[in-house]
Parts: C-alpha cells; structure tokens; sequence
C-alpha cells in the first residue's frame, strides 16, 4: 500500500505551506501532488511556487493559476506577477488541468474544479448532475472515473453517491472552513487495476497563522486586509 499527500490553495501562504509539508513528512509519506493556486491572493506567491516545484510531483493548474499566466490588468494580479517573474510564470502555464491514474482498482482522477473547466464550481450543496460531471470521461482515457479529488472550494470534503467518491482536499494557505490548514491523504496501491482497500482521509494542521498575517503586513501586497480577515476567521471575503 502507498500513500499519496494531495495538497491544495497554497495562495502564497508560507508558514501554512511548511506546517503542511512537516506533517507529510512526519507520517513518511514521500509521494505528494497538487492541485494548483500555488499563488496569488497571499504575499508569497514566487516562495510558494518554488517550494511547490521542489516537493511536488504532479502539480495541477488552478484557476488562479489561470488568471496569472492569462489575464492582467488588476492590481491583485499585476502584483503577483510582478513577484513571480517570467520564468516562473511560463511554469504555472503549462501545468495540466487534471492527472488520471489507477489506485486499488479504481480510476482515481484529480483536477482543482473539473477536468475539463477551471471554473465549474462545485461544492457538497450542488446538484448531482452537476457534481457528476467531474466524472465525465476525459480524452486521457476515455473512461467515467470513481473517485474524483478535488480544491478549489477551500472546504475540505468527502461525499459518496451513484456509486462515486468525490473528495475536497480543502486549503493549505487559504482556509475557509476552519482556520487550520488542510490536505487529504489517499492510500491504496498506485497504479494498480486490481482491487483492494482504499482509503481517503483529511488532515488538518494548526500553523502559526500570526506569523502569515505578519508576513502580509510587512509587504505592500493589495487586499492586504480581507486576506488577514480570512486567515483569522476562514470566512469568505465575499460571504454576506
């Protein structure tokens, strides 16, 4: 059996990003993938990409992701790129939009909000047609998933219907369930076609979320305020 670490929203969060990783290495696992918004939002967006770079071995693009490589003109996004640099920047646009592969016999697919739209939303309130559509077959293999993992939402997750598992691996950087960081960990045998025991969980790390608000304060970042806000109460900025 093999443990895969799924970590997601880093957002430039620093302090979060190390709590996370130094509690995947404490529980031995060595495999970790993520599933994009490496940037923006937090005032450390280049020191995330790069740690991402480094520790990760399949790195997912966001929609965040997106608007850096692809879209310019607001201040929040001028900022970041101007942090990031080009070299950087050329990276975060040709990261894949999903990874599909076998575990214990079932066909695992990971993306950070649909396989095939970066801005398909979904969270556990939505429809289940429009949940089942992260399960569509995609062109890698041309075959309906069954288990589909997932960010984008910052609310970690594990729901099962129509015979489906969908999992939120929630926010490192950016939490807006509650104010720890998150990822899920998926355990089965990688690569595998023939079942066997599966298991998904979610882990939350505490991280010194002052130090994060500080490292905010220092810098000249835009939206400094909301983003402490969240950091503090993991309350959507945009939640009335």
């Amino acid at each position: 059996m093999e443990q895969i670490a799924i970590i997601s929203d880093i957002h430039g969060n620093i302090p979060a990003l190390n709590a996370v990783l130094r509690d995947i290495k404490g529980r031995k696992i060595t495999r970790i993938f993520c599933l994009g918004d490496l940037a923006a939002k937090g005032p450390n967006s280049a020191q995330a990409v790069d740690i991402v770079r480094k520790n990760c071995e399949v790195v997912i693009k966001g929609n965040w992701d997106y608007f850096l490589t692809d879209q310019e003109g607001t201040e929040m996004l001028t900022w970041h790129q101007n942090k990031l640099g080009k070299e950087r920047l050329d990276y975060m646009r040709d990261l894949p939009i999903y990874v599909e592969f076998y575990m214990s016999g079932k066909l695992v697919r990971l993306c950070h909000a649909s396989p095939n739209d970066l801005f398909h939303r979904v969270y556990l309130s939505t429809a289940i047609e429009e949940r089942m559509k992260l399960f569509m077959a995609t062109k890698t293999l041309n075959k309906e998933a069954d288990v589909v993992g997932y960010g984008d939402i910052h609310g970690a997750h594990i729901d099962n219907f129509l015979n489906k598992t969908l999992f939120n691996s929630g926010s490192v950087g950016n939490p807006l369930d509650i104010t720890q960081a998150s990822y899920a960990v998926i355990e089965g045998m990688y690569k595998s076609k023939e079942n066997a025991a599966f298991t998904i969980s979610l882990v939350r790390v505490p991280y010194d979320i002052e130090l994060a608000v500080s490292h905010a304060i220092e810098s000249d970042m835009p939206e400094k305020k909301e983003y402490i806000n969240e950091l503090r109460t993991a309350v959507y900025r945009g939640r009335k």
